[in-house]
């Protein structure tokens, strides 16, 4: 079962911010450790912006030893989207966070997350109407579960 939570309206000042607090709804919602935002800014810091997937879309993650404790995905819509740095993709305004336990629980979520993304979930979750709408179009998406 993966743990889906959302987030609306959240401002951040720059990238790290909005990653932080991307990855931290996923520690709230038991999913992640404490340590789980930080790591996931480190991967952009040692990596770049490669978790801009496309225009305006982030996934946030780190490795599952960085703090993993259940499958999870979270959606945050920022209010005032942030530059990554990315050459084509920047602002992102969508940053969906993931974790893991360990390297094969999420392979079936992360599957139908690239579907559901390549079937516009980015589109419905920008038109959502709130928070609850944002963690209802995410569920959905990820419904084989």
């Amino acid at each position: 079962m993966t743990v889906v939570t959302a987030a609306d309206d959240v401002t951040a000042g720059d990238w790290r911010e909005a990653v932080r607090k991307a990855a931290s709804a996923l520690v709230d919602a038991g999913a992640a450790g404490g340590g789980y935002p930080e790591a996931c800014v480190r991967v952009v810091e040692e990596n770049g912006p490669y978790i801009v997937l496309t225009k305006g879309l982030a996934l946030v993650h780190a490795r599952p030893e960085e703090g993993g404790l259940a499958v999870g995905v979270a959606v945050t819509r920022l209010a005032v989207p942030v530059e990554f740095g990315h050459p084509d993709n920047d602002p992102v305004d969508l940053l969906l966070a993931f974790c893991t336990p360990d390297p094969d629980a999420h392979v079936g979520t992360l599957s139908r997350l690239a579907r559901a993304l390549s079937a516009g979930l980015a589109d419905r979750l920008r038109a959502a109407s709130g928070g609850s709408d944002l963690a209802r179009a995410l569920k959905e998406a990820l419904a084989d579960d």
